[in-house]
């Protein structure tokens, strides 16, 4: 199987400006005024490059979030522990959770918009499989004997934006008292029975 063929340099310059111009229009106006017309405007590029590049505006919202996801999935790989390697799996996976709050409130506006769009498309998402693939991991690290695949859909479902939303929202939850809750969680799995 053969790698795909490496972007070229005005296209990923052009990639970055994009991104960035619209994390500058929902940095100051919110993510609800991002459409293809204000980005390319910001970014300094013809709306066609846009609309090429991303499809429309969902299409443009999913790259924000690879995007941020991706470095997200740095920290994790090569990041310093607990969140990245060399921590015991119960103190990782405490720090992925408070980690994923912060991820997911930072960018709740674009979650919001992508959920909004497309319900199901977070469970088919890269960001989902790989945060699926780290907690079953540390999961199956920490109880070899559960079902470690339904226990990583069962942690991650707290963090549907709309739940999030709501919590902050409307029941005035801090991100405190959101971490608190879900260390508690990690660690009762952390604990042998």
């Amino acid at each position: 199987m053969s790698a795909a063929p490496a972007e070229r340099a005005d296209a990923a310059r052009n990639r970055r400006k994009i991104l960035d111009a619209a994390l500058r229009i929902m940095a100051g106006d919110g993510a609800a005024q991002i459409s293809l017309d204000t980005v390319a405007k910001e970014a300094d590029v013809g709306v066609g490059t846009v609309y090429r590049r991303f499809g429309d505006r969902a299409g443009l919202v999913f790259a924000l979030l690879e995007d941020r996801e991706q470095r997200f999935r740095t920290q994790l790989e090569e990041g310093p522990p607990p969140l990245g390697p060399g921590a015991p799996a119960g103190r990782r996976l405490r720090a992925f959770l408070h980690a994923l709050v912060d991820l997911v409130v930072e960018q709740r506006e674009l979650l919001l918009l992508a959920e909004a769009s497309s319900p199901p498309a977070r469970y088919t998402s890269a960001p989902y499989a790989a945060q699926h693939a780290h907690v079953a991991a540390l999961l199956r690290e920490l109880r070899p004997d559960a079902d470690a695949d339904t226990l990583a859909d069962l942690l991650l479902a707290p963090f549907a934006p709309s739940l999030i939303d709501h919590q902050l929202r409307q029941r005035d939850v801090g991100t405190d008292r959101i971490k608190a809750a879900l260390g508690e969680l990690a660690d009762a799995l952390a604990r042998r029975p």
